[in-house]
């Protein structure tokens, strides 16, 4: 059983939560997360780049000199990948990277990326993180009581909040995300996490297996 020490926004502790790694999917298997992460960052890519092949260039296609008597070495046209401004052999053209792997296997890997954050203690669970209004500086004084400040961190909270997710969006090194929203890659992106006492029950509440319909 994992122990979590849940804090208030001046960074005093104010009591534990208990959370079992079952929930989680038990152990990290990093093959399982590597796996998703590439997925994540191959889906991100664009696939734009594009060379020029030897037929694509501008130039001439007719033999620059003829192949014997010259003292030259053997030569073919201005287009090819030999000379100077010739053509790309075997060059990038565009294509699309994505991929999908199965939803069972990513949602695995989002338990698995939550446990190893809990495991290695990188997470911070807070008991409420509703603003008023929006006010980037309160936040950026949360996280420095929280010692928070200075790191990559990754703030979830139940649900959307738009004050808070304005508040906080203009931090550096800052991420927020809705608990609904988290996936393997953006959890192991940051350094740190930053849950809600919310955030944390409605991520259980996810974990948890659901019935199948009788």
């Amino acid at each position: 059983m994992l122990n979590l020490n849940i804090f208030n926004r001046q960074g005093e502790s104010v009591g534990t939560v208990d959370v079992d790694p079952a929930e989680f999917g038990g152990k990290v298997n990093r093959q399982l997360l590597h796996d998703v992460v590439l997925m994540y960052l191959a889906n991100q890519r664009a696939g734009t780049h594009s060379t020029l092949r030897r037929g694509e260039v501008a130039g001439s296609t007719k033999k620059l000199f003829r192949q014997k008597g010259t003292g030259n070495a053997r030569v073919g046209t201005r287009r090819t990948n030999k000379r100077r401004g010739g053509g790309t052999t075997k060059g990038p053209k565009p294509r699309d990277y994505e991929y999908h792997l199965p939803k069972k296997a990513v949602r695995a890997a989002t338990r698995m990326a939550l446990l190893s954050k809990f495991q290695d203690q990188e997470t911070v669970v807070i008991d409420d993180l509703t603003l008023p209004e929006i006010k980037t500086k309160e936040v950026a004084g949360i996280l420095k009581a929280l010692k928070l400040d200075g790191t990559s961190c990754l703030i979830s909270m139940a649900g959307r909040d738009d004050v808070l997710y304005k508040s906080a969006r203009n931090i550096r090194g800052v991420e927020i995300l809705p608990a609904s929203q988290l996936n393997a890659y953006m959890v192991l992106r940051q350094k740190r996490l930053l849950l809600t006492r919310a955030a944390l029950d409605e991520l259980r509440q996810q974990a948890k297996p659901k019935k199948s319909a009788t």
